[in-house]
Parts: C-alpha cells; sequence; structure tokens
C-alpha cells in the first residue's frame, strides 16, 4: 500500500505552513518528499525547518518521524490530536483495524481509548495522552497481499485521511481475533448493529486468511442474524466448506458448551442464547 503523500510540481516552492494545514498528523517522510520536491532541501534542513515549528508551538512532535499540526493561537499541550489519523501514520502502511475499526464506523459498542493498527512490519505499542495505539502484524497470509489481503479503504476525517479496514473485513477480523476485541458479548454487540455486510468481500476474504476456525465463527454468526441481515443458504453453504472437518471449541480458552454440528463449534451457551441481551 502506498503512503497518503501530497503531490507538487517541481517548479512550485512549498510553503511549511501550507503542508501542516494539509495534513493534521504527518511522517517525517512523507514532509520531507514534499518539502524537497525541487531537489534543493537535505533532510537536515528539512529537520530544522520542522524543529523551529515545534518550538513556535505550529507542531507537536508526537514521537520519532510523527508530528500533528496545530493551528495558530491553539495550546500544543491541549490541541486535540485525531485518533484515527494518528493510529493510520503510526506506520508507513498502518490501517485502523478490528474494534478500532468498528468505532471509527460507528459500529462499536463500547468506545474504547485502545486503538488497534495492522502493519506489515513490527511496531512498538504507543500511548498518547490516555490513549493507547497497538500495533498488529498482519497474518503471514496476508503480509504480501495487496492491502493486506483486501478490504482497506481511505475515508476523508477530520481534516486528513484515515486508511481502515471495510465493515466486511472487520466483521473477520474480530471475530479471529476476539481478544483484542473485548470478548463475545463486545464482539456480537457491535456487529449487531451493522445492518448490512457485501458477503461476497466477507467470503472473499476469509478465504485470503484461510483460517477455518475463523471460517466456522462467521459462518455461525451469520447464520444466528440469517434474517437480519438477509444471508442466503448459498453464502452458508460456502462458509461450511471452509469449517474445520473436526469439532473446535469457539473460544481459545476451550470454555465448555453445545456442539454445533453444522460448523463443528462447541459454542458455550451464553454466546449460543446471547444471554448478555437478557440483563441488558
Amino acid at each position: 500500500m502506498g503512503r497518503i503523500v501530497a503531490t507538487m510540481s517541481t517548479n512550485q516552492q512549498m510553503k511549511p505552513i501550507d503542508y501542516f494545514d494539509r495534513h493534521p498528523v504527518f511522517r517525517f517522510d512523507d514532509f520531507a518528499a514534499a518539502h524537497a520536491a525541487d531537489g534543493r532541501r537535505s533532510r537536515q534542513t528539512t529537520a530544522s525547518v520542522l524543529k523551529q515549528h515545534v518550538a513556535a508551538g505550529r507542531l507537536l512532535h508526537l514521537r520519532r518521524g510523527l508530528y500533528a499540526s496545530v493551528p495558530r493561537g491553539a495550546d500544543p499541550e491541549r490541541h486535540p490530536v485525531d485518533p484515527y489519523l494518528l493510529a493510520t501514520q503510526l506506520a508507513p502502511d498502518g490501517v485502523v483495524a478490528y474494534h478500532a475499526a468498528l468505532q471509527f464506523h460507528g459500529k462499536a459498542y463500547s468506545l474504547w481509548n485502545r486503538f488497534h493498527y495492522l502493519t506489515q512490519g513490527r511496531q512498538r505499542r504507543f500511548t498518547f495522552r490516555d490513549q493507547a495505539f497497538v500495533p498488529v502484524q498482519a497474518p503471514a497470509a496476508l503480509r504480501d497481499l495487496r492491502d493486506l489481503g483486501g478490504g482497506v479503504v481511505e475515508r476523508p476525517h477530520a481534516g486528513g485521511v484515515v486508511r481502515v479496514t471495510t465493515l466486511e473485513r472487520s466483521l473477520v477480523d474480530v471475530l479471529d481475533a476476539p481478544e483484542r476485541n473485548g470478548g463475545w458479548e463486545e464482539v456480537w454487540r457491535s456487529l449487531e448493529m451493522v445492518e448490512f455486510f457485501d458477503l461476497d468481500a466477507v467470503l472473499a476474504y476469509t478465504r485470503a486468511l484461510g483460517s477455518a476456525l475463523t471460517a466456522a465463527r462467521v459462518g455461525f454468526f451469520l447464520e444466528q442474524h440469517r434474517d437480519t441481515l438477509m444471508v442466503e443458504a448459498l453464502h452458508l453453504d460456502a462458509f461450511r466448506g471452509l469449517a474445520p472437518g473436526q469439532p473446535r471449541y469457539l473460544d481459545a480458552r476451550r470454555e465448555s458448551g453445545k456442539l454445533v454440528k453444522d460448523w463443528n463449534l462447541v459454542v458455550p451457551e451464553r454466546v449460543l442464547n446471547r444471554s448478555w441481551a437478557e440483563v441488558s
């Protein structure tokens, strides 16, 4: 995936302030590429320019190679930095994912200050103010594929652009890694806020991920919600064909429950009956 970079004519000199106004959060390398578009500015010069603007209160230096713009007259220590823009820029290929993606789309049951993002490489966890940004290295099966296996979109947001997984990919991802998403109740309640999924896209991404257990989890969820999501038999049949050949536990902790033979899943009673809805 390519970075989000503004391009300029080589005969047009870029003013740093103009760049800051168009990029609420940005990486040093992207600014350097624009700043040196005429080929006459070194990286040292670029670093010096950024340092001056940090000192002047026009920029926040978030961590090495990462900056946030501060509007004229705003207090740098209090100016909010959008977490989705920040998560996108924490890696050159950063993608807002899992619960954070559902939250971005307005489909999270609970609001968190923890934001997972996908990347091909290895990153360290980062904390800014009261927000935690957790990197997740894309699964090996997807790491070298375009858009990390698909289901990645760019959306205008808060004056910048956010890279984020679609609702279809997010459905599969949160069922693939429920521990990153607050457990089954949070996963179920969040996904139940979505009115429609493109099931062909869900199926294509599930196949790319290549996990029989995840395919069974997705199929089970869709069958449980087949009326509200208008799930047809042909899609359920396709997911059954990807399910494991032997019984597996829905939960990695091997929580006991009832065997749902169609999916070879041992499903805890609370998930099977959605019993949390009775006490909401």
